[in-house]
């Protein structure tokens, strides 16, 4: 599979509320925003997009309007993973319908498949839609680690092009390559290891500081693109005190905090996502200033 959907970075987009409703207007805003910056896709309904409390026809309304205002200038990928396989068939065609351009879908959680299962689950997926589908692992959340057997196996799928790859173990991205192949394309969870997993062979980053700073990620992300190393890990020095400050609290609580330093008001979380701390409010405050 040669369709790597995007190289460099992906923006896992905040979803903006006005009186607990989805602020599409700012949601335009926010896509315009990115493109500007010339970012080349961004992530809806993710976990920065508080996916678990969106509904299905609010997802299915997020994408559809986003990929009407971003046209060609930008791709939508949307993330229709869930812990219900059948679920998560259903959205992710209810997303190719959208017009979207690519799915995120994240293991699924809390009933914790087995290999098997998370093998069965991704085939299910894959089967039922024809579009570029990047899998998405984040044991941190999700509980279990997709082993490298399953990816391998999967990899053979033509529109299973790749995984977003959020496991805190980096030697994981050179196993993933040898046994996948090329044309297995990785991308990153976390900002703190963009440019060391990019120099192991990743392709890019799906970002959360890029809500926030896009041209310097992006700087950032093509510096190791490009080999230039120490420019890469200077900016990425830079960057990790503003990165720990987005993640010192549940995402995506800090950073729809920090949008309101850079003008944009995009509402608090819904529950169970309560307000940042008074502590870490004036961290981010004085960052800021």
């Amino acid at each position: 599979m040669s369709d790597s959907v995007f190289k460099g970075v992906c923006t896992a987009l905040v979803t903006p509320f006005l009186d607990d409703k989805i602020n599409y207007p700012l949601m335009e805003q926010l896509i315009c925003r990115q493109i500007d910056a010339g970012v080349p896709a961004v992530v809806l309904s993710g976990t920065t997009g508080e996916s678990p409390t969106l509904s299905d026809y609010e997802k299915t309304e997020l994408f559809r309007r986003a990929k009407a205002y971003a046209g060609s200038h930008c791709k939508i990928i949307a993330g229709t993973g869930t812990n219900s396989t059948a679920h998560a068939v259903t959205l992710s065609q209810a997303a190719e319908k959208a017009g979207v351009d690519a799915l995120l879908v994240v293991s699924p959680y809390y009933n914790k498949g087995n290999a098997d299962g998370l093998y069965q689950h991704y085939e299910a997926i894959a089967q039922s839609v024809s579009l570029p589908i990047i899998m998405y692992n984040v044991p941190t959340r999700t509980g279990i680690d997709i082993p490298i057997s399953v990816y391998k196996k999967l990899s053979k799928y033509p529109n299973i092009v790749g995984v977003k790859e959020a496991c805190p173990d980096i030697t994981k991205i050179p196993r993933i390559l040898n046994s996948c192949g090329k044309d297995f394309n990785i991308w990153t969870g976390n900002d703190d290891q963009i440019v060391p997993v990019t120099a192991l062979g990743g392709i890019g980053v799906v970002s959360v500081i890029s809500n926030i700073l896009p041209e310097e990620t992006i700087a950032m992300t093509q510096a190791t693109l490009n080999g230039d190393l120490k420019t890469a890990a200077m900016l990425q020095s830079q960057l990790m005190p503003l990165i720990e400050l987005l993640f010192c609290e549940v995402n995506p609580i800090p950073v729809k905090y920090a949008m309101r330093h850079i003008g944009f008001d995009c509402g608090s979380c819904r529950l169970p996502l309560g307000q940042l701390s008074d502590e870490h409010k004036k961290q981010i405050d004085r960052f800021f200033s």
